[in-house]
């Protein structure tokens, strides 16, 4: 890309997929992404200017921009204005991960940049500790089904395949669930019960993702450590739940905190009669029927 001086500028893309945290019983630990790919175009520029988003993004607090500058400290590197491009199909509504796909953009143009070039496990730990959690961060970096955890500081994620026959319909109301708000509600302590019921049911989940295992999925992803609380933040969800259900979803959560919720299906048919059931129940919301994204986070530069 040539520039207003006349000298080429390289231009970072950076494509990011939509993430699920939680996955129903994974609660903070479990994470999924999604095929619904966020594009970031980056360039080099005599001043900051940010497009392809709502005016109030569109300053120096823009979480591209912010994550880009915070990369550049730990990297080790000086930071230029830059050009931004975002062209994002995911929700503002919360639940799809797309601060974390904006956090991971402004890190992959940071290093792209840079002499080191893109990292994906440098990456990982730079957006651990700018988001403060791995659950959304990891599988947009990595794809698939990834579990985490951070022990001192050093994070282990785990990825696994996601069997591609299940099928996730996602609809999102027009309306956010502050996240503080869902942290507020949740208890502080659980029972012995609680806990075994939760362990036993987040490995079959895990397996069920993995097989494709539907009957199993049903059997175990009902959640006891988060959901209950978070439901009556989302006016629509018994409403919406009891329509997937209905229609033949093998599973129904909240999709991180909320408000996006997710019906997840057995192959492209049943997926269709479960959106179809989504969209007559609450007519207008965003629905998108979405298969697990394999690449996670790509990075080029030209």
């Amino acid at each position: 890309m040539i520039g207003a001086d006349g000298r080429e500028r390289p231009m970072v893309i950076v494509r990011v997929p939509a993430t699920s945290a939680n996955v129903g019983v994974g609660f903070d630990c479990l994470g999924l992404a999604l095929d619904l790919t966020a594009t970031f175009l980056v360039t080099p520029a005599e001043r900051l200017e940010v497009v392809g988003c709502e005016e109030r993004f569109r300053g120096e607090d823009n979480l591209v921009w912010t994550s880009y500058l915070d990369a550049c400290r730990e990297l080790g590197t000086d930071p230029v204005p830059l050009h931004i491009t975002i062209l994002s199909p995911i929700p503002l509504s919360g639940g799809l991960g797309s601060s974390s796909a904006c956090v991971i953009a402004g890190i992959g143009a940071a290093m792209a940049l840079s002499p080191e070039g893109f990292d994906r496990t440098r990456a990982l730990e730079l957006a651990v500790r700018l988001e403060g959690h791995p659950d959304n961060v990891a599988p947009a970096l990595l794809g698939g089904l990834v579990s985490s955890f951070v022990d001192g500081g050093t994070t282990t994620s785990t990825r696994m395949d996601v069997a591609g026959n299940l099928r996730f319909v996602a609809v999102a109301p027009p309306y956010e669930v502050r996240t503080a708000d869902a942290r507020r509600v949740l208890p502080t302590e659980v029972s012995r019960e609680t806990a075994v019921w939760q362990m036993g049911r987040c490995v079959a989940v895990v397996r069920a993702l993995e097989t494709g295992d539907a009957a199993l999925l049903a059997a175990a992803c009902h959640d006891r450590l988060h959901e209950p609380y978070r439901a009556p933040l989302i006016a629509d969800y018994d409403a919406l739940r009891e329509a997937a259900v209905d229609a033949g979803a093998c599973a129904f959560m909240i999709s991180g905190s909320g408000s996006t919720m997710l019906a997840v299906a057995d192959g492209d048919e049943a997926a269709a009669r479960v959106a179809a059931a989504l969209g007559r129940t609450c007519p207008g919301y965003w629905l998108q029927t979405l298969p697990a994204n394999t690449l996670g986070t790509t990075v080029e530069v030209h």
